[in-house]
């Protein structure tokens, strides 16, 4: 769930940052004080550049004017999660994409669930959490009917805390993406 909430957040974050490419590629140009709404979905500028070396990855970064009107910070944070991006295999890069899409597609109250379910995943000790972690791996391979009777079963309530079920059920709500085959475990 770590890893959920940190990708989610850098294809939103890179997707807000560079909007104008975006906009570009469907072929409109905004008049600059006459700005549209965002339509365009998490991870559509990592989709649309992932192919580029890095450097010119940066380079289209940096370019973009809105990207320019980011505080020096957050300019800094967008580089190292792209950075971070282009240093995982290309499995997994679309792993992340297909997360960020899943997250593009949860409603404000369901994206604010995910948050309260990361917080909660955090108060729980490192062994824990990866318990949990691998619960939550094994509901996301059920149907969205089974989940909550897997929670409730004796073994669940055997292995699992109060506490670790009540994350186990807030996340089994949530659209969760199907499993995806070896996933290592994430800090």
């Amino acid at each position: 769930m770590t890893a959920w909430v940190r990708i989610a957040t850098l294809g939103v974050a890179l997707a807000s940052a560079a909007p104008s490419m975006a906009q570009n590629r469907r072929g409109g140009e905004e008049h600059p004080q006459k700005k549209q709404p965002q339509q365009h979905h998490a991870g559509e500028w990592l989709r649309q550049h992932k192919n580029l070396p890095p450097e010119q990855q940066r380079k289209a970064l940096e370019n973009d004017p809105q990207f320019r009107n980011l505080p020096p910070q957050r300019q800094q944070q967008l580089r190292n999660q792209l950075q971070r991006f282009n240093n995982v295999p290309p499995e997994k890069q679309q792993q992340m994409l297909n997360r960020m899409e899943t997250w593009e597609h949860l409603t404000p109250e369901q994206k604010q669930q995910a948050r309260q379910i990361h917080d909660q995943m955090q108060q729980l000790p490192p062994e824990r959490r990866q318990a949990v972690r691998s619960a939550v791996q094994a509901l996301r391979a059920m149907p969205p009917e089974a989940r909550q009777r897997e929670i409730d079963s004796d073994a669940y309530k055997r292995q699992f805390s109060p506490q670790e079920r009540n994350v186990l059920s807030g996340a089994s709500k949530l659209p969760l993406a199907p499993a995806e085959p070896s996933e290592p475990p994430e800090e």
